[in-house]
């Protein structure tokens, strides 16, 4: 089960079909978080952490996206 914070980030990345990745900014800006740099490092961590437990993939540096879209 993930926190709350984790499930709100992936439910803003399956709004996201057929991107090839958002960034940290857009994915801060997406929750309705202010857009300053510990937010932004907030959320890219969170992102980071959910790359390596294999819930999203990082296809180019900063670029996150679903591991397994759904459809």
């Amino acid at each position: 089960m993930l926190a709350p914070e984790y499930r709100r980030l992936l439910a803003v990345l399956e709004g996201e079909p057929g991107r090839e990745g958002v960034r940290a900014k857009d994915l801060a800006a997406r929750l309705g978080l202010e857009l300053v740099p510990a937010k932004i490092e907030g959320v890219r961590v969170r992102a980071k952490r959910l790359v390596a437990r294999g819930w999203l993939a990082e296809q180019r540096p900063g670029l996150f996206t679903l591991r397994h879209p759904t459809r």
